[in-house]
C-alpha cells in the first residue's frame, strides 16, 4: 500500500495521500506556522510536528488519530549556562536556548515511545513517554569538543541526523553542522567522534581535518546494511563501509558534488540519490536546471536525472527535502521555493505534485495506517 506523504513547511504540515492519480489534495495542518520538522512513528502510529513559532518559541505536538486532533507534548528545555564558568568558557547569549527541532527519530524500534531529538544549537534530547518530557544528553553536550562547533547556514551548530542501528538501537550515530559525526554504542552514556576522511575546505590548511569541524549536511544509512552510510558533506559527497568510522570522497557527482540532501535505497546500499547545486553565496541549481544525481555501483558512476524536473529553474532543495519510501520504489523532493515532485521509477522520471507549497524544509514517508 502506498505510503502517505509528509511535506513540513514554513507555513504548515501538508499531507499527501496516494490515489489513483498520485498524490494529490493534501490535508493542511497548523496552517501559517512554521512546521520544522515532522515524524510519523511506526510503532504506534503516532505523528508528531514540531513549530518553531518565533516569539512563542518552539512547540512540538502529537496526533493519536491521524491528524484529526493534535495535543501539546513536551519540548526539550537546555539547563542554565552554569554560572560559575570562567569567563573564557562563557558561550554567548542564547548559545544553551532551543532554537529549532532539526531531527525527530524512534530511540528503539522495539520500545514504542522512546525518541530521539536533535536540536540547533546542538543539543540531542531523548524522551521515553512519546515526547511528554525529555532529557538532555549531557554526555554529548558537555564534550569539550563541542566548543569548537559553529554554525553553517544558521547561527548555531545543529544536529540533523540521527541514525539508530536496526540491529541494536544502543547504537546511534549522530550528524552535526558543523560539528562532524559522533557515535555512541551504550544508548548516549559515552561518545566518540568518528569521520576520518572528510575534510572541510572551507578551513585553513591546519584544521582541514579536524573531524570536530566537519559540516555533513546530513548523513544516511541503508537500513538493510546500516554499516553503508552515505553523507552530502559541505564541499563533497563522501560513503563509509565500516558505520562512519571511516570514509571516501565521491568526486564525480554530476554536476556538482555541492548540496544538501541524500537519500539511499532501503536495500541497496549501492544506490543513492543526491540533489546537486552552486555552493556558498550563490546557492542555486547548476546552470538553472533542477537535476537528481543518481548512483547504482556505490559512487563509481552516476547518472544524471531530469526527465520532469523544471529548467529553467532556480530551487534548491533542503537537506530534509528528499526521501525514498519503505519499498524503495518511490521517491519524493520538494524545494525552498514551494515545488514538490514524486518519482516512481528510480528517479529516472519525476512528477509535479505541487508548484506553489510554501518553502519546504521536510519530505518524509509516514507508515501506512
Amino acid at each position: 500500500m502506498p505510503q502517505p506523504l509528509h511535506v513540513a513547511t514554513r507555513k504548515g504540515l501538508f499531507v499527501f495521500e496516494r490515489g489513483a492519480k498520485g498524490y494529490a489534495s493534501p490535508s493542511v495542518h497548523f496552517l501559517g506556522d512554521p512546521v520544522s520538522m515532522s515524524f510519523a512513528d511506526p510503532r504506534d502510529g503516532s505523528w508528531y510536528a514540531a513549530l518553531a513559532l518565533g516569539h512563542f518559541g518552539v512547540k512540538l505536538r502529537r496526533s493519536d488519530d491521524h491528524g484529526r486532533t493534535w495535543n501539546d507534548v513536551g519540548v526539550p528545555v537546555y539547563p542554565e549556562q552554569p554560572a560559575d564558568l570562567p569567563e573564557s568558557e562563557r558561550e554567548k547569549p542564547g548559545a544553551w536556548t532551543l532554537h529549532q527541532i532539526w531531527s525527530l527519530e524512534a530511540a528503539d524500534p522495539r520500545t514504542p515511545g522512546t525518541l530521539w531529538c536533535g536540536t540547533i544549537p546542538g543539543g540531542l534530547f531523548r524522551s521515553d513517554d512519546r515526547g511528554q518530557s525529555w532529557t538532555l544528553v549531557r554526555s554529548l553536550w558537555d564534550r569539550p569538543e563541542r566548543r569548537k562547533w559553529f554554525g553553517g547556514g544558521y547561527d548555531w551548530p545543529g544536529i540533523h541526523s540521527v541514525l539508530v542501528d536496526p540491529r541494536d538501537p544502543k547504537h546511534v550515530t549522530v550528524g552535526v553542522s558543523c560539528g562532524g559525526v559522533w557515535t555512541t554504542r551504550d544508548a548516549g552514556s559515552s561518545w566518540e567522534l568518528i569521520g576520518k576522511g572528510m575534510f572541510a575546505a572551507y578551513m585553513p590548511p591546519e584544521l582541514r581535518d579536524d573531524l570536530s569541524i566537519q559540516d555533513p549536511h546530513l548523513i544516511v544509512a541503508c537500513p538493510s546494511r546500516p554499516d553503508a552510510i552515505w553523507a552530502q558533506h559541505h564541499n563533497g559527497v563522501f560513503r563509509s563501509t565500516d558505520g562512519g568510522r571511516s570514509f571516501r570522497e565521491i568526486a564525480n557527482v554530476p554536476p556538482s558534488v555541492f548540496g544538501f540532501a541524500v537519500a539511499v535505497h532501503p536495500r541497496d546500499p549501492e544506490t543513492a540519490w543526491f540533489a546537486p547545486a552552486v555552493k556558498d553565496e550563490c546557492r542555486v541549481p547548476v546552470d538553472g536546471k533542477v537535476v537528481v544525481a543518481r548512483t547504482r555501483d556505490g559512487g563509481k558512476t552516476f547518472q544524471r536525472l531530469d526527465r520532469g524536473l523544471p529548467a529553467p529553474a532556480y530551487d534548491i532543495v533542503y537537506r530534509h527535502g528528499l526521501a525514498i519510501d519503505e519499498t524503495g520504489g518511490v521517491l519524493a523532493m520538494a524545494s525552498t521555493t514551494g515545488s514538490l515532485w514524486t518519482s516512481e521509477d528510480g528517479g529516472d522520471s519525476w512528477m509535479t505534485v505541487g508548484q506553489h507549497l510554501p518553502p519546504v524544509y521536510s519530505v518524509r514517508f509516514a507508515p501506512t495506517a
